[in-house]
């Protein structure tokens, strides 16, 4: 298929009081073929919508390079990247907070093709709009209508329609559902699977929400104070995970299954600070394994088994079988 974006050693950090560097994204790589979906999953603070903007640049990256199509977009001026952006674009979290409320939803989706000088003419942008309005089930008579007007899984679908409008190869999906109810979810997430095979478009995913997660990602990557910790196809992560971050995080998925006894682990300790960490992994301090290494040395990102990746100091142990949480069979 080819491959689409390729991250490698991305760094974000950000000045803080007192001269200290917050390490938001550290050192992060991974790859994306053509027509996948890589989805980005942790807590709240590991620095997944930090990733997912430093990657188009809405941040500017401290360090790193972002390879698309071949070019480091990284090194691009400002009207290389300009030009760039009818290639990359993003769905935000909050779409109403991201839609402009003194516009109406034509003219939004409108928008990007004026500034872009897309077409030549107002009759040919209008039926460019009506295109994707129904591509993104938004009916006709909705043309004049306001963003206040709608509810939240309607203006999301306005913000997909934006996002689709210059005809993009690569979308980060910063939590576009999370502000949803749980039935739009689904309508949405649905829709961007539909819209993602129809138009062969490759995505960047990020959610807290392993469920939504599971659904719509070819591969998965933990994230954890700002690093990647742990990246494999959606079906390995799930049967085989490796880093006990990311066991303690798929134990916690609720379960509609009401005979399956399914015990959630406790993680202790706490959580560390992004702000000019130790040398060490940073998960050591909640993790049951941590050794004297863990908490002195770096773990490497690196790839423990065909295309699955982990850093861990104990991941080839855990790989054995010799290591168990404490309290579990």
């Amino acid at each position: 298929m080819g491959t689409t974006l390729e991250v490698i050693g991305l760094k974000k950090y950000f000045n803080v009081a007192n001269g200290g560097l917050l390490h938001a994204v550290d050192d992060v790589s991974f790859k994306i073929e053509r027509g996948e979906t890589l989805g980005i999953v942790g807590e709240s603070g590991c620095g997944k919508s930090t990733l997912g903007r430093t990657i188009l640049r809405l941040h500017e990256p401290t360090a790193g390079k972002v390879i698309c199509d071949g070019m480091d977009i990284c090194s691009f001026d400002k009207e290389e990247m300009r030009q760039m952006r009818k290639e990359m674009q993003i769905i935000f979290q909050d779409p109403y907070a991201s839609l402009n409320p003194r516009f109406t939803i034509s003219q939004i989706i409108e928008e990007p093709l004026k500034l872009h000088n897309i077409y030549k003419t107002a009759a040919e942008r209008r039926e460019k709009v009506e295109e994707l309005m129904a591509l993104t089930g938004l009916s006709k008579r909705m043309y004049n209508m306001y963003p206040h007007e709608f509810d939240g899984g309607r203006r999301q679908r306005v913000v997909i329609a934006r996002a689709l409008s210059l005809n993009p190869k690569f979308i980060i999906c910063d939590e576009p559902v999370s502000a949803l109810d749980v039935s739009v979810q689904a309508q949405i997430i649905n829709l961007m699977m539909e819209l993602q095979e129809k138009l062969g478009l490759t995505y960047v995913f990020i959610s807290h929400d392993m469920s939504v997660i599971k659904h719509i990602s070819t591969n998965i990557g933990v994230m954890y104070l700002g690093q990647m910790i742990e990246k494999a196809s959606k079906n390995e992560i799930f049967k085989h995970p490796l880093h006990p971050y990311t066991i303690a995080l798929l134990s916690a998925i609720p379960s509609v299954n009401i005979r399956e006894k399914k015990e959630k682990i406790i993680l202790k300790g706490e959580i560390g600070s992004p702000v000019n960490p130790k040398p060490g992994c940073r998960f050591a301090p909640r993790c049951p394994f941590a050794t004297e290494q863990c908490r002195k040395e770096n773990p490497v990102f690196r790839e423990v088994q065909p295309d699955h990746f982990v850093a861990c100091h104990r991941v080839d142990e855990m790989l054995a079988g010799k290591l168990q949480f404490p309290g579990r069979s």
